[in-house]
């Protein structure tokens, strides 16, 4: 399935706008191309072209632009340049409004609707979905260390055990990340004692014996594939990540069949379908095109 108003990683150039240039953002026109926008790993790879076959087979043109930081596609979309992507709420709230972690899931949506309209944002319904960070060992790894909880993380390293972590940089350096993660639950990884690198590459590192622990995401399919443990967040440190679509208002009121199109994609959307999707991709190595047109076929979405 090929889309030729894609554009990945070489719209980036457009966001390297000055501060000048990026004030200036044109009002939507309801013949305009709804530019999506997407983050740089599985899911939100499968999401973001699942939403652009969805809104082509509806008869809109469509430019995809994925491949983005979290920062960076933020940036994009309140500069006009991005008209919608999906979003999770944890990130509104706390990386890009500094906000107090909510109190729950509902909180958090609440939190993220509410201050994101000051900014013309509309965040339209939730999913059922919770794709928080986490961390991993392997499974026999933690089951001879007795490690099942952050706690027990924490106990261990305590207790003095040389254990190394794999983390992608975002997370190493995010306000809600490793230090305060750390703090919270009262260890310290040494530095020499983490090694950073992509994403993706983390689960690899930990199946291969590289490192002891693993920065994962909740919803990845390959944490059951690989036969990791998904330590138990016991202190309910790591905030609520819902996802839901969110869009331009400006954009909505262009084309305001957006939102019920957008809103049947996030309701046939749950926790236990993003792992069956990103293990198609990540295990079983079908092409993201093909697991997205999948989804959307196999939801009636098309």
């Amino acid at each position: 399935m090929t889309h030729p108003l894609r554009r990945g990683l070489a719209g980036l150039a457009l966001f390297g706008a000055t501060a000048a240039s990026a004030a200036f953002v044109p009002m939507a026109q309801a013949d305009d191309p709804i530019v999506v926008g997407g983050l740089n790993y599985t899911e939100h790879l499968i999401l973001t072209t699942a939403t652009t076959d969805l809104l082509e087979a509806t008869g809109y043109e469509v430019e995809q632009r994925d491949g983005m930081g979290t920062s960076v596609l933020r940036q994009a979309q309140e500069n006009g340049q991005v008209d919608l992507y999906w979003e999770y709420t944890g990130n509104a709230v706390i990386l890009f409004h500094k906000q107090e972690q909510p109190a729950d899931a509902v909180a958090t949506y609440a939190a993220a609707k509410r201050l994101d309209a000051e900014q013309g944002l509309v965040w339209l319904e939730p999913s059922d979905t919770n794709n928080t960070y986490a961390l991993a060992m392997r499974g026999d790894d933690a089951e001879e260390r007795n490690i099942h909880s952050l706690s027990d993380l924490a106990s261990a390293l305590q207790e003095g055990a040389d254990l190394t972590l794999a983390s992608n940089a975002e997370f190493y350096a995010r306000d809600d990340g490793l230090r305060p993660l750390q703090q919270a639950y009262g260890f310290r990884f040494p530095r020499d004692k983490v090694k950073r690198m992509d994403t993706g590459l983390t689960y690899n590192a930990l199946r291969s014996g590289d490192v002891d622990v693993a920065l994962v995401f909740a919803t990845d399919g390959r944490n059951g594939a690989f036969d990791f443990e998904v330590l138990d967040d016991d202190k309910h440190f790591f905030p609520v990540y819902q996802l839901a679509p969110v869009v331009r208002q400006e954009v909505l009121d262009s084309h305001p069949d957006l939102a019920p199109l957008l809103n049947r994609m996030a309701a046939a959307l749950d926790d236990d379908v993003l792992v069956d999707l990103n293990s198609r991709v990540d295990v079983d190595k079908q092409s993201i095109d093909k697991v997205a047109h999948d989804f959307l076929a196999e939801q009636g979405l098309l």
